[in-house]
């Protein structure tokens, strides 16, 4: 086990190597086109901006 506290970080590159083509490969197969031909439509954005903008704050104009 002496040889895994020295060489710890070869083991670690192997495996980063190893992820990044398994991302490769899986970011190959996507087709962007595709998806967004057939995206889901996504649900209206619903904010609750409306219920502290009934206050105004500004100071009324006097005619």
């Amino acid at each position: 086990m002496e040889w895994l506290a020295k060489y710890w970080w070869i083991l670690v590159l192997v495996l980063l190597v190893g992820i990044f083509i398994n991302v490769i490969k899986d970011l190959k197969r996507v087709d962007p086109k595709k998806y967004l031909n057939n995206r889901p439509k996504l649900p209206p954005h619903r904010d609750f901006n409306d219920k502290w903008d009934d206050e105004d704050d500004w100071p009324k104009k006097k005619p």
